[in-house]
């Protein structure tokens, strides 16, 4: 199988069960004008988001790297009436093009974009806490902290899901660069951390070889 194929393969899944969206069509459109990269996540996976959100029964929801707002739609979807999601993101451009496409989604009132760093905003985020679900997507390095930070602001069943964690096979290699050294820095804390139950899946699709790691907390 090669990439050609996996992406078939989504385009198939997609056309299947998800109908047209034009608002998530034009998120990305626009996301592509103001020259965002794009590292969203894909259709299929924009929709699991949404359904473990859902099936979660999350009532407030934390993300952790915005970049345009497209995941952020998704999640925000998921959310009842008088649900809330707060989403970190650096680039105060991306957050610009993001809160765009959020009032079109109808979520402004819901969502919340705060620009910074996100170690630098987690802190203050402890006055809203508990958290039912969070999505962590942004620079892999400091996916230590992120965790340390999403565990702190989540209660027993609390889900946590963390994206891009295989990077192409490249979590194998100790050696690997600062974003392979955070993921693999975050599997160890996970794994020692008695509070949590947790495990991880390959994904292959439009967006290549990666996969998801999710993180329930129990105590």
């Amino acid at each position: 199988m090669s990439q050609s194929d996996w992406t078939a393969v989504d385009a198939y899944l997609v056309e299947a069960l998800q109908a047209p969206d034009p608002v998530l069509e034009q998120a990305l459109a626009d996301s592509a004008a103001a020259g965002l990269p794009a590292i969203n996540v894909a259709p299929n996976q924009g929709k699991l988001l949404q359904l473990l959100a859902q099936t979660q029964g999350a009532r407030r929801i934390l993300e952790i790297g915005t970049l345009g707002g497209y995941s952020t739609i998704w999640l925000g979807r998921a959310l009842p009436p008088n649900g809330r999601l707060i989403s970190l993101e650096y680039e105060a451009r991306h957050a610009e093009v993001a809160r765009g496409n959020l009032a079109r989604a109808g979520l402004a009132k819901q969502v919340e974009v705060r620009v910074g760093r996100g170690v630098d905003l987690l802190p203050d985020l402890a006055g809203e806490a508990p958290f039912d679900f969070t999505f962590i997507d942004a620079d892999k390095a400091s996916n230590p902290d992120y965790f340390a930070w999403a565990l702190k602001l989540s209660k027993p069943g609390s889900l946590i899901v963390v994206d891009n964690v295989v990077r192409g096979g490249g979590v194998t290699d100790a050696k690997g660069d600062a974003n392979i050294q955070g993921i693999r820095r975050m599997m160890q804390m996970i794994a020692a951390e008695p509070r949590v139950t947790a495990t991880a899946v390959q994904t292959v699709g439009s967006k290549g070889w990666d996969g998801f790691c999710l993180i329930r907390v129990v105590t």
